[in-house]
């Protein structure tokens, strides 16, 4: 095992709240079942002057998704006896539905419910509850793949596990989280945080920058099992601990939790039980990020050094790459850095994907770096001196054969890039779009030559936005802020003509919410 630089590590942990500012956090760093580090500064309401402490409580947002794993594990050792609940509340569902442990590995096929409550016209900051959540759920006609063949991060999946556990074994899942995890793990405050209106200690999430200033946040999501955690610095620790403590009985939870998990091809897969399988410094990790408006959180968990990270931001700071600094630190390592002596790429552009219609937009922010705008958000990318771009555990371009491929392995996805023209204007694109699958419409409107775009359904009625043109019929409609933590990624919109020339529909996605079809209405 690597000992630890207990020098470089204090210098990490002295330089996060100025490296990522803002209002408040707190992280720790837990090596061979002790406490290294625990450390919090700032304020937990900067407002009422509420100090933040390591027994601020705090939404973990996401890094629930594990804990709802745990707790159908631990109930139903053989997840498969779940799968006809799943399809029982998929009504409409044409064809197979997924199994619970696609849902636990995010290899569902189902569209993300956030992105698609977007798409149904909902304003960033709308109550979003039980009811809103149930009709969307049950209102899903299609998947965009095929069950266990690819990987697509989808919040309501744990939303149904926690549901269905808790109806199936008649006990509301915030008990089931207290019994079956945070007492056995001494998570003495940890709890079911559903409501995002406020926090029983007056925690606030913020929105903003150091630069431009801070604003709390406003949410109103009720959240379950995809989300839903509430807990401290010190509840966050006592898992890490319980973790090192249980590692070598073969039925540990987390030890089932972290098994290996592959595709219906057999492909490893990157994801499993709500948790990232990652590789950093060459060794193996499992870990998770969290986010809501407001809210940042990260852990990390490497098991051959025991070594445990957790950060936690209440502002949209990096948690994720605060955790990264602090594993560098305590491991010695130092992360590689660009090359910026290779050439760019002449492969930039604009490309449209024919599996999934959406676009791709690369372009070189800086030397020795490619920005990939396809997925869920823009992905920065190491230029290679064979002239490929990625990183460990990252999409892989290269250029062959007069074509452009991409590998994402963490996906299980390969695909070939066809090139777009040169956008061609905007002639007979202005319009209204219906989606009869979502019983919703797009609406595109030229207002004094420039082309804006909005959603519209049973959730309200979006804004409108800017589009941006990527390339001949094919515009990509920001979603700059989301009903959840961050946008679903731009929205391609890839408009369909007659032969004659006229638009009669458009083919709109984002990697979260894949290939769904509007016809023109007006």
């Amino acid at each position: 095992m690597t000992s630890i630089d207990s020098h470089r590590l204090d210098r990490a942990v002295q330089s996060i709240p100025r490296a990522y500012g803002g209002p408040g956090g707190a992280l720790a760093v837990i090596k061979d079942g002790e406490v290294l580090i625990r450390h919090a500064w700032g304020f937990a309401n900067a407002e009422r002057r509420i100090a933040f402490t390591p027994r601020t409580l705090f939404r973990m947002c996401s890094i629930t998704k594990q804990f709802t794993c745990g707790v159908a594990l631990d109930a139903f050792p053989d997840l498969s006896v779940l799968d006809g609940d799943i399809r029982h509340r998929l009504p409409l569902l044409q064809g197979p539905a997924p199994s619970a442990a696609h849902l636990c590995h995010n290899q569902s096929g189902l569209r993300d419910y956030w992105a698609v409550a977007m798409l149904a016209g909902s304003p960033a900051e709308a109550p979003f509850g039980d009811h809103e959540a149930r009709r969307l759920i049950a209102d899903t006609r299609s998947l965009h793949f095929t069950p266990g063949s690819r990987f697509s991060y989808v919040n309501q999946n744990f939303r149904l596990l926690s549901d269905i556990v808790q109806d199936r074994l008649d006990i509301c899942f915030s008990d089931l989280l207290r019994r079956r995890i945070f007492e056995p793990a001494g998570m003495e405050t940890a709890f079911l945080a559903a409501d995002t209106r406020a926090m029983p200690d007056g925690t606030e999430g913020y929105e903003g920058s150091q630069a431009g200033g801070f604003r709390a946040a406003e949410n109103n999501i009720l959240w379950t099992g995809d989300a839903g955690l509430g807990a401290s610095l010190d509840d966050m620790i006592a898992w890490e601990r319980h973790i090192d403590a249980t590692r070598d009985d073969p039925d540990s939870l987390y030890g089932r939790l972290s098994e290996p998990v592959a595709f219906a091809d057999g492909n490893i897969a990157g994801y499993g039980f709500g948790l990232g399988r990652s590789t950093a410094f060459g060794r193996a990790g499992t870990g998770h990020g969290g986010a809501l408006r407001g809210w940042r959180s990260h852990r990390l968990h490497i098991p051959a050094e025991r070594l445990s990270v957790v950060v936690m931001f209440n502002h949209l700071s990096n948690a994720g790459g605060a955790a990264a600094e602090l594993l560098a630190a305590a491991l010695g390592e130092t992360p590689p850095k660009p090359d910026t002596a290779i050439a760019s790429p002449s492969w930039t552009g604009a490309y449209l994907e024919p599996e999934t219609g959406l676009s791709a937009r690369i372009d070189t922010p800086t030397p020795g770096l490619v920005r990939l705008r396809f997925g869920h958000s823009a992905e920065i990318l190491d230029l290679k001196p064979d002239g490929s771009a990625g990183g460990d555990g990252a999409p892989r371009l290269s250029w062959g054969e007069a074509e452009l491929s991409m590998e994402r392995p963490g996906d299980n996805f390969a695909t070939r890039f066809a090139p777009l023209a040169a956008p061609t204007g905007s002639d007979g694109v202005a319009g209204r779009y219906r989606c009869d699958e979502l019983n919703a419409e797009v609406t595109v409107t030229d207002a004094g030559g420039a082309l804006y775009g909005a959603f519209s359904g049973f959730l309200g009625q979006g804004r409108m936005e800017l589009l941006d043109p990527v390339g001949a019929d094919v515009w990509a409609l920001p979603c700059p802020r989301a009903l959840d933590h961050t946008p679903p990624g731009d929205w391609t919109l890839a408009f369909r003509r007659e032969a004659s020339g006229g638009v009669t529909g458009v083919t709109v996605g984002c990697w979260l919410a894949r290939g769904l079809n509007y016809d023109r209405v007006a």
